[in-house]
């Protein structure tokens, strides 16, 4: 492998910087539209808050394969920028620095780039998903995991009410001397209170794993009217209650995306053929996306990058959008899978090439109109 000349190194180390600035900036981001999902989670009751930032971490990681390449991008465009801007690049091509100069450094930086992103999206991300899975689901076989404590009332989250138990077993799923209290609104607009006492409950699931109940046994129930005099009154051996009401939630991961790449190889399920080509042109991106910035860059010194940003943004945009839309005629049967993103990916990286190489290409020099004459 031959060395890195003084300009390499100095390219590359201006790729690092903008890079990382750029994916602190995006990672500020995409974690506070990811705490703002997962605390609703937790305030609906679909989650339970002791994992909370738990999984708030692990969803941060499988997020890495689409934060890095576009941290990548914009760092390669805010570093040539700066340099079209500060005219660096306008000495350095007077230096004879060619197109060459470029790709050199920009390919370097893209493959080890492409190498990280590969890592996130072929055995990282999946691995943190499941692991995020398997905490949610261990967490809610256990009511301490809901918040609940012994000898303390505690809101019932996504349902309303209150519940108070004497004494909780240490695995959280043993109750003695419970209380319960709920109140619902009637179409008339009245107001009902129903209180439920009982000696011991048991939790338990039913359906899916979010879905957590607690079964009451030998206890008494009061329905209360607020508008009315008669109140009922019930004894019972058991009575089951949501913990909590979990909603629909159906921007939930499919099951795919939590399998190891390797089962998902020769799977012949649509939807596995999908999750396995998008893992496979995830690594590819930085490399189409660095070809991307080096003509995107190009700029007139002392001009603003600001706009040259927002075309950026919007690119990358357009071209995630697309390799969803083929992620999802994969996973429905129009698109074949051997096909896979590569439609979309190809030729984005053939026009920037194009373009670039216009960039530098030799200029005729215009004839005077003595020359015609």
């Amino acid at each position: 492998m031959p060395r890195l000349s003084i300009l390499d190194r100095y390219i590359l180390r201006e790729f690092l910087f903008g890079s990382l600035a750029a994916v602190v900036v995006l990672l500020v981001i995409f974690t506070g539209s990811t705490f703002a999902d997962v605390a609703n989670k937790v305030a609906t009751g679909r989650l339970p808050g002791g994992v909370m930032f738990t999984v708030l971490g692990l969803n941060l990681v499988n997020t890495l394969q689409a934060l890095l390449p576009m941290g990548m991008f914009l760092g390669m465009l805010l570093a040539l920028g700066r340099m079209y801007r500060d005219s660096e690049m306008h000495v350095l091509s007077a230096s004879g620095l060619g197109p060459t100069g470029l790709l050199k450094p920009a390919a370097i930086f893209a493959i080890g780039a492409g190498c990280i992103v590969a890592l996130v999206a072929l055995w990282l991300g999946p691995l943190a998903a499941r692991t995020s899975n398997a905490e949610v689901e261990q967490a809610n076989r256990s009511v301490i995991a809901a918040g609940l404590e012994a000898g303390r009332f505690t809101s019932l989250a996504g349902r309303g009410g209150t519940l108070f138990a004497n004494t909780v077993s240490p695995d959280g799923t043993r109750l003695g001397k419970l209380f319960v209290e709920s109140e619902r609104a009637e179409k008339d607009g009245t107001v009902s209170i129903s209180v439920i006492t009982a000696d011991h409950g048991d939790l338990f699931h039913e359906g899916q794993e979010d879905n957590r109940f607690i079964a009451l046994h030998d206890g008494h129930r009061y329905d209360i009217r607020l508008d009315r005099d008669n109140w009922r009154l019930m004894q019972f051996q058991r009575n089951d209650i949501a913990l909590s009401a979990p909603a629909d939630d159906d921007d939930q991961s499919d099951p795919e995306s939590l399998r190891t790449t390797t089962s998902l190889i020769g799977d012949a399920n649509l939807d596995a053929r999908a999750e396995l080509q998008w893992r496979l042109a995830i690594p590819f991106g930085p490399l189409v996306l660095a070809m991307l910035a080096l003509p995107m860059a190009r700029q007139a010194p002392r001009s603003s990058p600001v706009g040259r940003i927002l075309v950026a943004v919007l690119a990358y945009l357009i071209i995630v959008n697309l390799m969803t839309l083929a992620r999802m005629f994969i996973a429905s049967g129009k698109l074949p899978a051997p096909a896979g993103m590569w439609w979309v990916l190809m030729p984005v990286f053939i026009g920037a090439a194009w373009v670039f190489a216009r960039q530098y290409a030799p200029r005729r020099p215009r004839a005077t109109k003595g020359a015609r004459a």
